[in-house]
C-alpha cells in the first residue's frame, strides 16, 4: 500500500500533466528561451522535444514550476525519492507517458542502481559481471517482476525423497553421462534402447491450487513413453513447447488450447515412424529453424512456418549432446569432442569442425561473435567466430552441464551442483565467483539481467535474484529429476524425468474462473 501522501502526488501530477505546460507559456513571453523542462503531451511539437537538455541524476535541479503547486514543484531530489517507492514498471514505462521530464526519472543510472541493491539485499553483489553498458532498467524490471511471481511460491505438496521404485535420481543422471554417452553412443544408433513406462503410472509434482497466485502450473497432457530430456519454449506469448525425449520423438505443443495446452503433432521425417532413430538430446531454434539433435548422430531441422515440416537432415559423425541457431547457423557439440558449424543453407552444410576440447562437448552457447562451449574435460573454451581462432580456455575442477550468458555476464551450472559465475571483457573470460545452488547435475541454467532459473538431477527447481550470492526466491520440488528448462516471457518450462513437460505461466481471467 503506498502512503497517502504519495498517492495524492500522482493524482495531482496525472491531473496537471497538461496545466503546466500553459503555466510555462504563460511565464515564458514569446522569443524568450525555453524552460529547462517542457512537459510532453499529445499536441507538443517536436520540435520542442529536442530543446530540452539532460537531468543529471546527481545535480540538484530547481524546478521547473517552483511558482506553482503541482508535484513538479518539488526540489527533484523529493521527486526522485517518491519515485525510489513506485514499482520500476511505472517508473520506466508509465511516467514517460506523464510528461517528459518525469521520463528522465527511468533514466536516471543511479536511481536503478540504489533500486537494483535494495533489492538484492545489502549483503549481496549486483551485478556479478561488469557494471560497464549493463542494463539497469531490464534488471530492476525483471528483479520486481521475479519477486511478485515467485516468492513464496512453494509447492503446497512436498515430494518424497526417494525417486519412483527407489533409484536414486542423482545416480540416475551420473549413469546417464558416464554410461550412456560412452556406451550408447559408442555403439552407435542401432544399440540405443528406449527405455520406457506406463505414463499413468508416473507420480506428478501438483501445482498450487490456490487462484491468488499470480502463476497456474499445468502439467501437459501425456505426450512421450520415456523420460523428456529437453524443452524449448518458442512463438513468443507463450504459444508454442517444443519437446524432445528418450522415446525418440519430438512433439510440438500449444499452450494456447484448452486449460492445458494441446499436443500439435510429433515431428516426423518422410517414412519415418519416429522424429529420430535415437534419445532425443538437445533442442535450438532461430525464427522459424528449428533443430533437433540426438544419439543417433544426427540433427534435423525443422520448418515451423510450414508446420514443423521436415527442412533437411545433416549427418554427424558422434552423438548430438548440445545445439545452438543462429539465423541461418547449426552450432552443435558432440560426443567426439567436436564442435561444428553448419551453414543449413549450402548443400555441403558443414562449414567448419573445431577440436577445442578432449573430451565430450556438453554445453554451448553463442551471439554472432563468440561461441562459449563447456565440455567434459573440466574446460571452457571462448572462440571468437568472426577472427576464426580459439581466444581462451579456463581450467576448472569439474565439467559444465549447462551455460547461459547475457551482455557481458555468464552463469553456468556443473556435475557438483554449482552454479559458476564469469565475465566476458575485452575478448577475456574471467571466472568470478562459484556458488552452491543445488545437491546433484545442475542440468539447466536461464541467465538474464535480472533473473537467474536452475534445475537439477536433485530434483528442485529454483528461482533466484542473479547476485552473488544469489537470492533464493522459490525452490520448487519434483518428484523426479529435472534434465533441463527453458523460459520465454516470464513462461517456465522443465523437462521432466517422469515423462512430463510442465509449464509455470502468468495467470489469465479464464484460468481463473475455471
Amino acid at each position: 500500500m503506498l502512503p497517502c501522501w504519495l498517492l495524492f502526488s500522482l493524482e495531482w501530477m496525472s491531473r496537471t500533466s497538461v496545466a503546466l505546460e500553459d503555466e510555462e507559456k504563460q511565464r515564458c513571453p514569446a522569443g524568450a528561451s525555453p524552460p529547462h523542462f517542457t512537459p510532453d503531451t499529445s499536441h507538443s511539437l517536436p520540435e520542442r522535444l529536442n530543446l530540452e537538455p539532460p537531468v543529471s541524476a546527481v545535480e540538484t535541479s530547481p524546478s521547473p514550476s517552483s511558482n506553482g503547486t503541482g508535484l513538479l514543484s518539488l526540489p527533484w531530489e523529493i521527486v526522485t525519492q517518491i519515485a525510489s517507492h513506485l514499482p520500476a514498471q511505472c517508473v520506466i514505462n508509465v511516467l514517460p507517458q506523464v510528461c517528459q521530464t518525469l521520463g528522465k526519472l527511468g533514466e536516471d543510472r543511479l536511481a536503478l542502481q540504489l533500486r537494483a541493491q535494495k533489492l538484492s539485499g545489502p549483503a549481496a553483489s549486483f551485478p556479478v559481471g561488469p557494471k560497464e553498458d549493463f542494463d539497469w532498467s531490464k534488471a530492476c524490471l525483471e528483479m520486481e517482476q521475479l519477486i511478485g511471481c515467485w516468492t513464496g511460491h512453494e509447492n503446497q505438496a512436498e515430494r518424497q525423497e526417494e525417486a519412483a521404485g527407489g533409484v536414486n535420481s542423482e545416480n540416475l543422471v551420473d549413469m546417464q553421462l558416464d554410461v550412456d554417452l560412452n556406451g550408447a553412443a559408442e555403439a552407435g544408433e542401432e544399440n540405443v534402447q528406449v527405455q520406457s513406462q506406463n505414463a499413468s503410472d508416473s507420480p506428478h509434482l501438483i501445482a498450487s491450487s490456490s487462484t491468488s497466485s499470480p502463476l497456474e502450473h499445468i502439467i501437459l497432457p501425456s505426450g512421450h513413453i520415456a523420460d523428456v530430456n529437453c524443452v524449448l519454449l518458442l512463438g513468443g506469448e507463450e504459444a508454442l513447447c517444443v519437446s524432445g525425449s528418450r522415446d525418440r520423438n519430438v512433439n510440438l505443443w500449444d499452450l494456447r488450447e484448452g486449460p492445458r495446452g494441446k499436443l500439435m503433432h510429433t515431428l516426423t521425417g518422410c517414412g519415418s515412424i519416429s522424429t529420430h532413430r535415437g534419445w532425443v538430446w538437445c533442442l535450438a531454434s532461430s525464427g522459424p529453424l528449428l533443430a533437433s539433435g540426438s544419439f543417433d548422430s544426427t540433427i534435423r531441422l525443422w520448418d515451423l512456418e510450414a508446420g514443423g515440416a521436415e527442412r533437411r537432415l545433416i549427418q554427424c559423425k558422434a552423438a548430438v549432446l548440445c545445439l545452438s541457431c543462429e539465423r541461418d547457423t547449426v552450432l552443435a557439440g558432440s560426443h567426439d569432442q567436436k564442435l561444428s558449424i553448419f551453414d543449413t543453407r549450402a548443400a555441403d552444410p558443414l562449414v567448419k569442425s573445431l577440436h577445442l576440447h578432449g573430451d565430450a562437448v556438453l554445453c554451448l552457447a553463442a551471439d554472432d561473435q563468440y561461441i562459449l562451449s563447456g565440455s567434459k574435460d573440466r574446460t571452457v573454451a571462448l572462440f571468437d567466430r568472426r577472427a576464426g581462432k580459439l581466444l581462451q580456455k579456463v581450467k576448472l575442477s569439474s565439467y559444465l552441464l549447462s551455460l547461459s550468458y547475457s551482455g557481458r555476464e555468464v552463469w553456468a551450472g556443473d556435475n557438483r551442483g554449482l552454479a559458476h559465475t564469469f565475465s566476458m571483457h575485452n575478448s577475456s573470460l574471467t571466472p568470478v565467483s562459484q556458488f552452491t545452488v543445488h545437491r546433484s547435475l545442475v542440468t539447466g541454467v536461464h541467465y538474464s539481467p535480472g533473473a537467474l532459473y536452475t534445475c537439477s538431477s536433485d530434483r528442485t527447481i529454483k528461482v533466484h535474484l542473479p547476485c552473488a550470492p544469489p537470492k533464493t526466491l522459490c525452490t520448487l520440488h519434483h518428484q523426479a529429476g529435472v534434465n533441463g528448462l527453458s523460459i520465454e516471457g516470464g513462461t517456465l518450462a522443465i523437462a521432466s524425468g517422469d515423462m512430463n513437460v510442465e509449464v509455470w505461466r502468468h495467470r489469465c481471467e479464464e484460468s481463473e474462473s475455471i
